[in-house]
């Protein structure tokens, strides 16, 4: 008859099924490898690009944004998102030029 106690059966973990699978996870990491799907963590410089990125974008749709509302709420139709957009742009480039500039220490 079966056991009462549920669980693995009581013959133990054969040899070769664990030699098995640590075959299989070894061939599975050198097929990986083979097909280049291996992750890669981000570098330096697509973490910059993307945070040059977002400056840039952020800039120019901040701009915009501000200019458009006061616009709308004063009425002065497309000046103020001209200006706005205009400051956007400079604060943009400025925060880039901050962040891509390299800091050097004292000599």
């Amino acid at each position: 008859m079966v056991a009462e106690t549920p669980g693995q059966d009581p013959a133990g973990e054969d040899a070769r099924i664990a030699s098995l699978e640590e075959r299989i996870a070894r061939a599975e990491s050198v097929e990986k490898v083979r097909q280049g799907a291996t992750e890669q963590a981000a570098d330096d410089g697509s973490r910059l690009g993307n945070r040059v990125l977002a400056e840039l974008i952020g800039g120019l749709v901040g701009g915009a944004l501000i200019g458009w509302v006061l616009d709308r709420l004063l009425g002065t139709s497309p000046w103020l998102l001209l200006v706005f957009l205009g400051l956007g742009i400079v604060a943009a480039f400025r925060n880039i030029i901050r962040l891509t500039t390299i800091k050097r220490p004292p000599q």
